[in-house]
């Protein structure tokens, strides 16, 4: 579940803001399994879900979105997801907590089980919430495309032992540089294709995109955008990679694809845009 906060004015730090207050289901690995939806594609969402008021309304959206939840584990006793952020007067969001304990519980014991399911699929989204054993389990026993989202620079290296198997991977700059050390984009990228990753996707903000694969290094510039929040749009670049992937596009389209989801994206205040779906038109 996401809270979210954005002040009326400019953001004064160290003080309370007049401004609005939203609460809405969310997540990383929620937010990639709507966009997919979004751009046409069949998703179930693996996923640990509580026993209090936010799991109903977090299930809920997964059905309105049309996602198949049936490998979602429910624990009654524990709490929901939550993550709570704040923007600042232009939507950039400028501080976030992440409560992401219920994840632990989706174990390699619990993906067992579930394996020859998982690998009938076109593609797999792995996002760093999970633990580093139960990415390394999923990654050694899944024979389909593998997909990564690193969320955060704290959950990044989780990563680590599952870069060889990775189809793709979108970090961030910061990201970036917590799986490879590297202070440089291009470096990074280049690190971590040597680490076995086939293609990387590296989010440079307002400069753009750094996609790279075995030979080739390309930045695009960003794509230009209304931007009212943005949280969520980095949700929906991994999303648009991961169906470029699906529908054999290039590196190059799958970039463009990438930063115009993201762009599409900010330009509302929810973390997902029905306008998604036009991605194809767009690129």
């Amino acid at each position: 579940m996401d809270i979210g906060g954005s002040p009326a004015g400019r953001l004064v730090m160290r003080d309370s803001n007049p401004g609005l207050v939203t609460l809405k289901p969310g997540g990383v690995g929620r937010n990639i399994a709507h966009d997919l939806r979004l751009l046409g594609l069949e998703v179930s969402l693996a996923a640990a879900l509580g026993g209090d008021m936010y799991a109903a309304a977090i299930r809920e959206s997964c059905a309105a979105a049309g996602l198949d939840m049936s490998m979602a584990l429910v624990l009654p006793e524990r709490r929901s997801s939550t993550y709570l952020y704040v923007t600042d007067e232009t939507g950039d969001m400028q501080i976030g907590i992440a409560d992401m304990d219920i994840t632990k519980c989706l174990t390699p014991a619990y993906f067992a089980p579930l394996m020859e399911r998982i690998n009938r699929a076109d593609a797999v989204v792995l996002d760093a919430n999970l633990e580093a054993e139960t990415l390394v389990f999923i990654a050694e026993n899944c024979t389909v495309p593998l997909y990564a989202d690193p969320v955060s620079t704290a959950k990044a290296p989780r990563l680590l032992g599952a870069l060889k198997r990775l189809r793709a991977i979108k970090p961030n700059a910061m990201e970036a540089m917590a799986l490879t050390g590297e202070k440089d984009p291009e470096r990074a990228a280049l690190a971590l294709l040597e680490r076995g990753v086939e293609q990387v996707f590296i989010s440079l903000g307002r400069d753009g995109m750094l996609a790279a694969e075995r030979g080739r290094l390309l930045r695009l510039p960003r794509a230009e955008a209304h931007v009212v929040n943005t949280t969520g749009a980095g949700d929906a670049a991994t999303a648009a990679i991961v169906w470029a992937g699906v529908h054999g596009m290039s590196l190059e389209r799958a970039a463009a694809a990438a930063l115009r989801a993201g762009a599409i994206t900010t330009e509302c205040r929810e973390a997902n845009h029905p306008a998604l779906s036009s991605l194809g038109e767009r690129i």
